[in-house]
């Protein structure tokens, strides 16, 4: 049974440590793209685009085990379809882009960058007003001593004496410590839902991909 402190501790590290990888696979999977793209008239754009799509399946993947662990369940992994065996070398090259999953994680790592970035801002502020708010006692008497000092209960016309600012940024914090879980949780959840949208599907067998247009220029001609 999962506890209030692993709990917190499994949405906290979700929230914070995921979001350096988010601004990672956003930047490579928008520069990756772009660059593909941009140069897909050329024979490079198509390596471009599928290392870019390789790259978002292990960022994928890593996002998949973080879900499993907030959601405290397996997630599905969906079928990565590998090539025929009669294709081409231009038809492997490109197979990492010729599946639905493939632009899945792509838009995944687009997509979840401002989830990420939310989600670790919302869950930074809880954390640090709580801890600064339940230290206060610490070293509220020193601030409260600067000359010119004009707390936030002066303003609202609480008093301005030393112990009514302790008291009143202790109970601050305090409100921040005590919604802390519920908080935390819901921005793990906030962006573990986009995720477990377009990342998680029922493994199951290969399929045969819909028929392509471009199927006879990628695949070899036969004799």
């Amino acid at each position: 049974m999962t506890t209030l402190r692993q709990r917190i501790a499994t949405d906290t590290r979700y929230a914070l440590g995921g979001f350096p990888a988010a601004a990672v696979s956003f930047a490579l999977v928008v520069g990756g793209v772009a660059a593909g793209l941009g140069s897909l008239v050329a024979v490079v754009g198509l390596p471009i685009l599928a290392a870019t799509a390789t790259a978002a399946r292990r960022f994928a993947d890593a996002e998949r085990e973080m879900v499993a662990e907030v959601l405290e369940r397996p997630v599905g992994r969906p079928a990565y379809p590998a090539a025929p065996p009669s294709a081409g070398r231009l038809r492997r090259l490109a197979n990492p882009v010729a599946g639905t999953q493939g632009w899945l994680d792509m838009l995944h790592a687009v997509i979840a960058f401002p989830f990420a970035l939310l989600s670790f801002a919302v869950t930074l502020t809880w954390w640090a007003g709580a801890i600064a708010g339940l230290s206060f006692p610490l070293y509220g008497w020193i601030l409260a001593a600067i000359p010119g000092m004009q707390g936030l209960p002066e303003l609202l016309g609480l008093g301005d004496g030393t112990a009514t600012f302790i008291i009143f940024n202790t109970a601050v914090g305090a409100l921040f410590a005590v919604t802390l879980p519920p908080v935390v949780r819901g921005m793990a959840l906030f962006r573990a839902t986009l995720a477990q949208a377009l990342l998680t599907r029922p493994a199951g067998p290969a399929v045969v991909e819909p028929f392509s247009p471009y199927a006879d220029l990628l695949a070899p001609r036969r004799a």
